[in-house]
């Protein structure tokens, strides 16, 4: 399983935008084949703050993610928004026994 993190901080006055791209990006990824899970959270430590948890089956269907036109779009309108780079990191995840 592929687990990505990320973020992004809203400029001043963005947020309702930024929120609402956010919320139309992860509906629309988790009917994408491959995921698993996707969501956006608010940061109550920094009210500007969002926070992407996502897991993918595979590098094949994250790769595949990235690729669609929507993903892309969404990443520069959201850029355009941020008060910082956003962030992003990727994980090769396999669940430990308990």
């Amino acid at each position: 399983m592929i687990l990505v993190t990320g973020d992004i901080v809203a400029q001043p006055g963005t947020l309702d935008e930024v929120l609402a791209l956010s919320l139309e990006h992860v509906r629309r990824s988790r009917a994408e084949p491959g995921c698993i899970s996707h969501a956006v959270h608010r940061d109550e430590e920094n009210p500007l703050r969002l926070v992407f948890v996502e897991q993918w089956a595979d590098r094949e269907s994250l790769l595949a993610h990235f690729a669609v036109p929507a993903s892309r779009s969404f990443a520069k309108a959201v850029g355009g928004l941020a008060a910082q780079p956003p962030t992003l990191q990727i994980y090769d995840a396999r669940p430990l026994p308990l």
